[in-house]
């Protein structure tokens, strides 16, 4: 297969870099700067391997898959690489937080070539060429049961990432975006690692937060219990504490947080379906002031 992937922070960088290892794909990165090298660290070590790059859309074809690996407020961007990557069989992967996928590219892609994921693992950029892949739980990225999902899990075979297809991905989204709703905004306000969640307070403010972010789910049709914040919590416990979330890395580097794709959702969704979400609606208002520029 011939892939493209764009957006090479810690999630792009980890994927093309195992995508490339099984030598199974033609893999290009499609970067700002061409990097030609990058090294990815796992538990097993770490290995340098060459990767194609591509600085500008004018330099690619209509390749099989396009794996679209941006924080979900840059998705506008890569309207021009898409427009170049994708032909009549492409299928297009959004390897992205929150929930909505489909909705987020362009026009001209059609929902039907879309494939949202929920990706568990935690990738981490530490260098420009520079990734560390950590496996989070049994699975690394999952799927809805269709043909296209089942293609997808076709083409991470023989790499090191687990994929699945789930039989109710609508509920494991949901989860997935309650546990980096409750993660993220912490992680980020406070600048401190998952360490951070072990704090009783902070135990009790993730557990509001996910109390109505779950109300929300169920509402919308997540096949949740009324009492699966504390689950939900539980599992992310599951994290090791050094892991730095996405937000907690954005804030640090002073670049745009994905507060509106990950706390905006639940309060999105909440207005729509007539349920309140206070708690969230604070932490959004603090993630805002947070990731403004200064006056």
């Amino acid at each position: 297969m011939s892939v493209a992937v764009i957006g090479m922070g810690g999630i792009g960088g980890a994927v093309a870099a195992c995508l490339a290892l099984s030598g199974r794909h033609r893999v290009t990165a499609c970067v700002r700067r061409s990097i030609g090298e990058i090294t990815l660290d796992t538990a097993e070590g770490s290995v340098r391997l060459a990767l194609d790059t591509a600085t500008s859309p004018a330099s690619v074809n209509a390749v099989d898959w396009v794996l679209v690996c941006t924080k979900a407020h840059d998705t506008a961007s890569t309207s021009s690489w898409l427009k170049r990557l994708c032909g009549p069989i492409t299928r297009v992967a959004m390897m992205q937080n929150g929930i909505g996928h489909a909705d987020r590219v362009p026009q001209f892609v059609s929902a039907s070539a879309v494939v949202p994921t929920v990706v568990h693992f935690n990738g981490e950029r530490t260098a420009p060429d520079h990734f560390r892949l950590r496996h989070a739980s049994h699975q690394d990225v999952s799927v809805p049961d269709t043909e296209a999902g089942r293609s997808f899990v076709h083409l991470f075979d023989g790499t090191s990432l687990k994929t699945a297809c789930s039989a109710d991905f609508h509920t494991l989204q949901w989860s997935k975006l309650l546990i980096n709703a409750a993660a993220n905004p912490v992680t980020a306000l406070t600048r401190q690692r998952l360490a951070v969640l072990r704090r009783d307070d902070i135990r009790t403010l993730c557990l509001r937060l996910l109390d109505e972010g779950v109300a929300v789910a169920r509402a919308d049709g997540a096949n949740l219990a009324e009492d699966a914040a504390p689950r939900i919590f539980d599992a992310l416990m599951e994290y090791p504490p050094e892991v730095g979330t996405s937000m907690y890395l954005d804030s640090l580097e002073g670049r745009p947080l994905e507060a509106d794709a990950l706390t905006g959702a639940i309060i999105d969704a909440g207005t729509r379906l007539g349920i309140p979400t206070p708690v969230n609606e604070t932490l959004l208002a603090l993630l805002h002031a947070i990731s403004a520029p200064e006056a």
